[in-house]
């Protein structure tokens, strides 16, 4: 933590009691330790909100990759139906027409008609 070995620390400690003095040193340790453990646990809190919101970031985002998905899905479904549809409507295609007779018969036709 902070590259602090034990000679360093021993020699903060010699510092701090002759500083400090040995009846307010364990006060300001005891201190010192409670605002350690309260600092520890709001970078916990902190820590855990950023999780849960990167969570939710993150379910959101799957939630919209799922919908598109889904309308793609939908859509595609929507355009089959839709070809199966046009193609029920289309007639089966009909046995060959007789041919419409030539002009020319119907004309010989009609003057057969006054003829008689």
């Amino acid at each position: 933590m902070f590259g602090i070995g034990g000679p360093e620390l021993l020699i903060i400690c010699v510092v701090a009691l002759i500083v400090i003095g040995p009846q307010k040193l364990p006060d300001l340790l005891r201190s010192l330790g409670k605002g350690v453990a309260e600092f520890k646990r709001v970078g916990n809190e902190v820590k855990s909100t950023l999780d849960d919101e990167v969570g939710k970031a993150e379910a959101a985002a799957r939630k919209k990759e799922v919908d598109a998905e889904m309308a793609r899905r939908k859509a595609e479904k929507a355009k089959q139906e839709a070809a199966e549809a046009e193609a029920a409507k289309e007639p089966a295609p009909a046995a060959e027409a007789p041919a419409e007779p030539a002009a020319e018969t119907v004309a010989e036709a009609a003057t057969e008609e006054k003829k008689a």
